[in-house]
């Protein structure tokens, strides 16, 4: 049985290869190149996957919940994903490398009984990317 809770944040990038020119920066990544960054809410869906236990829950939503605040929002939320989160400092804090760094983070030390099955960051209403977790 699988069970999904969504969580959102609010955050600030810039798309920027610091190998490539100032011209095939804004070629690639367009308004996402702007200097000053811009601002997204992103909403994520962390999916565990296991049996009911004796409560009759895959996993307690508080313990879950308590994670994810502690390992994710505490970290992104109100932040500049370039300067302020260390896991996305020698990444482009595209969406796909925020959606593997979440991943990443949420798995280091997995305490919960319940196994990490999916990680789902939506950036905006046409860009979503997801990560199965086998």
């Amino acid at each position: 049985m699988r069970l999904t809770r969504r969580y959102r944040f609010s955050a600030s990038h810039r798309l920027d290869v610091p190998s490539l020119s100032v011209e095939d920066n804004r070629r690639l990544f367009g308004k996402c190149n702007n200097p000053w960054g811009h601002g997204h809410d992103y909403v994520v869906d962390v999916t565990v996957e296991g049996s009911p236990d004796a409560s009759g829950q895959v996993v307690g939503r508080a313990a879950l919940d308590g994670l994810v605040r502690e390992k994710i929002l505490d970290r992104f939320d109100h932040k500049n994903l370039n300067q302020d989160v260390a896991e996305l400092a020698a990444r482009v804090p595209t969406t796909e490398n925020v959606a593997e760094a979440i991943r990443e983070m949420l798995a280091k030390d997995w305490p919960l009984a319940a196994r990490l099955a999916r990680v789902r960051v939506a950036e905006t209403d046409r860009n979503i990317f997801e990560l199965e977790i086998r």
